[in-house]
């Protein structure tokens, strides 16, 4: 393992992904990408998610040296369409009347570039989410308070979504949006120990 680690750079505005890492002991320097989604039109939801976190990434390192940069990207497949932040509050509402009562595959890419080393890792978690069989009313309910435009797949497993998620198989972290396990092998990949991340 390396001696010493770089410093951490989120390439994400998502505060759930800084709050998992803050939780963990990682305190990472927040550094919005823009990256135009728009420009990656791609139908695989694995290949959608990698590509669009190697982009983010990639945005952000030319403002560093000597970093770690992680950039995410996360979609819901469901039904066969990639679901990511819905584009109002009537489209959120629709997913829901289809997702409630189904199962949808959450999707997570994750790129991590290493400035010191020049080395880039770029992985896909997945996990299945089950949603429960919940009215109109409640549905509306829930979109009206307007987390759900916030989230790919118009829910927020850590806030008020929570209620109407019944269960997960996979990694639970990853569906805030970040894979703690697999960040952690992927920065054992690169050298590093998670551990020699955490700060008091």
């Amino acid at each position: 393992m390396l001696a010493s680690v770089p410093s951490f750079v989120l390439a994400s505005a998502s505060p759930a992904r800084r709050r998992l890492l803050e939780t963990a002991g990682i305190y990472p320097t927040v550094c919005q990408s823009n990256f135009d989604e728009s420009q990656i039109q791609l139908s695989d939801a694995v290949e959608l998610v990698k590509t669009l976190a190697e982009k983010k990434a990639e945005v952000v390192k030319n403002r560093y040296q000597d970093v770690l940069i992680l950039g995410c990207d996360s979609v819901l497949s469901f039904a066969g369409e990639i679901y990511g932040k819905p584009e109002s509050a009537q489209v959120a509402i629709a997913r829901w009347q289809a997702m409630r009562g189904n199962t949808g595959l959450l999707y997570t890419g994750h790129s991590l570039i290493d400035l010191r080393q020049n080395k880039k890792i770029t992985r896909c978690a997945t996990t299945k989410v089950y949603f429960a069989n919940i009215s109109d009313r409640i549905i509306e309910d829930y979109i009206a308070t307007g987390e759900s435009l916030k989230c790919a797949g118009s829910f927020a497993l850590e806030g008020k979504g929570g209620f109407f998620i019944e269960k997960i198989e996979g990694c639970h972290s990853n569906v805030i949006g970040l894979s703690m396990p697999l960040l952690a092998e992927m920065i054992n990949e690169l050298g590093y120990s998670i551990t020699a991340f955490w700060q008091d």
